[in-house]
């Protein structure tokens, strides 16, 4: 693929009602994990309540999106059944959507949780799995009119990490991604309500990520909203860690300084939306970003 560099360009999404506007400024997701074994903050957040109090704490530090998602999809990860998941999900966007205006993403590869999920007040599709893995996604989200967000992944996440080979990472990626669009708008969905993300961790060595965060640009060619989410880690942990150390807890502070260095390389390099559980710091980071490009 030949390196085009392309100036900001704009795009608004209606995500149900509620208008998404990429190109102006790096938007944020804020992550909620309704799980009991994320990588980084898994059963923290499991009850209702504290799920509820954490989503409305990032909105307060600045996120443009929630992200609730109910099943882990860390590295070596098993799903967990559609009835669990929904268990999880749906009280917590139920709530929030009734205290909060700011929209709420769906993280989920089941078409039956993204429909409950709608129901209850999210407003956006975010599947790690593309469309791929449920059959019915695309119509669930056609039914609804819900922006999609469309992630390439190398496997499952069982088995993502076992042995991620690539010829050409980025070009492999990119067109995915590209035949990935191509699907669901044969589907039925309008390609100005499809954002990618190319999927950082995600079958994919420590080499691979760097690379996908220096080369960002080179995804701005597929013309749609781009999303990174680069949030703690593994690839930020293994760069960090001494010689003697298997790997570092997520919480460490020099974990979420690595983030919002990857965060800001990230932005950039093009990203139009950044996906972290530290949405105060990437606030902070961003500001001082968008003060130095306007000097």
């Amino acid at each position: 693929m030949d390196t085009v560099k392309q100036g900001p360009r704009e795009y608004k999404i209606d995500a149900i009602g509620k208008p998404l506007v990429f190109g102006r400024r790096p938007l944020i997701m804020g992550i909620v994990n309704i799980t009991p074994d994320s990588f980084s903050d898994g059963g923290k957040f499991l009850d209702r309540d504290r799920a509820v109090e954490h989503g409305l704490k990032l909105v307060d530090d600045g996120a443009d999106i929630l992200d609730i998602g109910g099943e882990s999809t860390r590295p070596f990860s098993d799903g967990v059944p559609l009835e669990e998941e929904i268990k999880r999900v749906v009280p917590v966007i139920e709530k929030l959507s009734s205290l909060t205006d700011t929209p709420i993403s769906i993280d989920t590869v089941k078409s039956k949780t993204a429909e409950l999920a709608i129901k209850a007040g999210a407003s956006i599709i975010n599947d790690v799995g593309a469309m791929r893995l449920d059959p019915e996604m695309p119509g669930v989200a056609v039914k609804f009119g819900a922006p999609v967000i469309l992630m390439h992944m190398k496997g499952t996440p069982g088995d993502m990490q076992l042995n991620p080979v690539y010829s050409n990472v980025i070009e492999e990626i990119a067109e995915f991604l590209s035949v990935a669009a191509g699907n669901a708008v044969k589907a039925g969905v309008p390609r100005e309500k499809i954002i990618v993300d190319p999927g950082i961790g995600f079958g994919k060595t420590l080499e691979h990520n760097l690379a996908i965060i220096k080369q960002l640009e080179e995804f701005k060619q597929l013309d749609m909203p781009l999303l990174i989410g680069p949030s703690r880690k593994a690839f930020i942990r293994n760069l960090l860690k001494t010689d003697n150390e298997k790997d570092i807890s997520p919480a460490l502070p020099e974990v979420e300084t690595g983030t919002q260095a990857a965060v800001t390389a990230s932005v950039l390099n093009g990203a139009d939306i950044v996906r972290v559980h530290d949405v105060k710091n990437t606030k902070a980071s961003l500001q001082i970003l968008q003060a130095i490009i306007n000097a």
